[in-house]
């Protein structure tokens, strides 16, 4: 596993998995060009013998109180290996060295396994956002993570 920042040149790479991981409501290539350009997120892949086999980003306006965990998705054959959790800690990292002490996310009502990683470390649920994801009319769970606590996530 090599996380490195994400560039301009990832994101044909980025929009494949995207697309594939999700099909009715991926990121337009335009905003994910624009959020891989903006200064107040970073975005980080995951190179496996020279291919990106996942992605992540988070919003993280340096000096703000707070932060969001953008997207993070990996090629299915990589899931449950550590790589998620590798992107979503080095994501936290860079959320708490830009002054961040609340870090957020939401995650589909239909998705457990992401809904199992985020809890195993330390965010917990506080709101829902009824028929979120369109067109499929899934709710949103808006989770959250103290960066003030001196545990986090930074393992």
């Amino acid at each position: 596993m090599s996380l490195r920042a994400a560039t301009g040149d990832d994101l044909d790479a980025i929009m494949a998995l995207e697309e594939a991981s999700f099909p009715t409501d991926a990121w337009s290539r335009s905003a994910m060009s624009a959020e891989l350009a903006s200064p107040h997120g970073r975005y980080l892949v995951d190179v496996e013998d020279g291919r990106v086999v996942g992605y992540g980003g988070v919003r993280a306006v340096s000096g703000a109180a707070d932060a969001d965990i953008q997207t993070l998705a990996l090629d299915p054959s990589h899931r449950g290996t550590g790589r998620g959790r590798a992107l979503l800690r080095a994501l936290t990292a860079e959320a708490r060295a830009r002054g961040a002490r609340e870090l957020f996310l939401e995650v589909r009502d239909d998705n457990p396994v992401a809904q199992n990683l985020y809890a195993s470390e330390g965010f917990v649920e506080i709101a829902r956002r009824p028929r979120y994801y369109q067109p499929d009319d899934v709710d949103a769970i808006i989770m959250q993570l103290n960066l003030r606590d001196e545990g986090g996530t930074d393992r």
